[in-house]
């Protein structure tokens, strides 16, 4: 099914799912917004739903905000990236791949970021971009993140993680500018003690 590529509604989204781990604790949250293929980094790579099953919350939540978000063309998949900060004040940085559900609902299908010294630059405004349309093959090497079981990915908004050998991970994102695919997220995070 199509859907508007509407920013905002993944904007909404991360809002609401802020709110929830506020009101309703941290992992309470994640597991309430997780689509059923949802991985994460905890550093290693999991499911999120099985990392998460029976997790307590801290007893103070992360928060965060987002500061660019990336839709696909037909609006079933999303790309958002800012800061967080912990009740500590220790700062970092975020990315959310968010996918839409057989009912239209955004759920989250990855999460992933890292602690920084100081928090990113952000833009004064919200920043949302919508991808040009695309119909056909990703670029070689990269299969797109979808499933039979909900809408066809457009592959105008594409995205994989990795992580190497020695623990070090890397989250990229691209979306076609009707030309070629673009690199709009490469977060990078380096093995532990490297």
């Amino acid at each position: 099914m199509r859907h508007q590529p509407d920013p905002s509604s993944v904007f909404a989204a991360e809002i609401a799912f802020n709110r929830l781990a506020r009101d309703k604790g941290q992992w309470t949250a994640f597991r309430a917004t997780a689509a059923d293929d949802a991985v994460m980094f905890v550093p290693q790579r999991v499911l999120a739903k099985q990392w998460l099953k029976g997790r307590a919350d801290p007893p103070q939540p992360v928060s965060w905000t987002p500061s660019v978000i990336h839709v696909s063309c037909d609006g079933n998949m999303a790309a958002s990236t800012g800061n967080w900060q912990r009740p500590d004040g220790t700062v970092g940085y975020f990315t959310t791949i968010w996918r839409r559900d057989k009912q239209g609902a955004w759920k989250w299908v990855l999460d992933h970021g890292d602690t920084l010294g100081a928090p990113r630059p952000a833009p004064e405004f919200l920043v949302g971009k919508v991808a040009t349309c695309k119909r056909g093959k990703a670029p070689d090497g990269v299969v797109p993140k979808a499933k039979a079981a909900v809408p066809p990915a457009d592959e105008s908004l594409i995205w994989s993680a990795e992580v190497a050998p020695d623990g070090g991970r890397q989250v990229m994102v691209r979306v076609w500018n009707g030309t070629d695919y673009e690199v709009v997220i490469d977060d990078r995070v380096k093995a532990s003690g490297a």
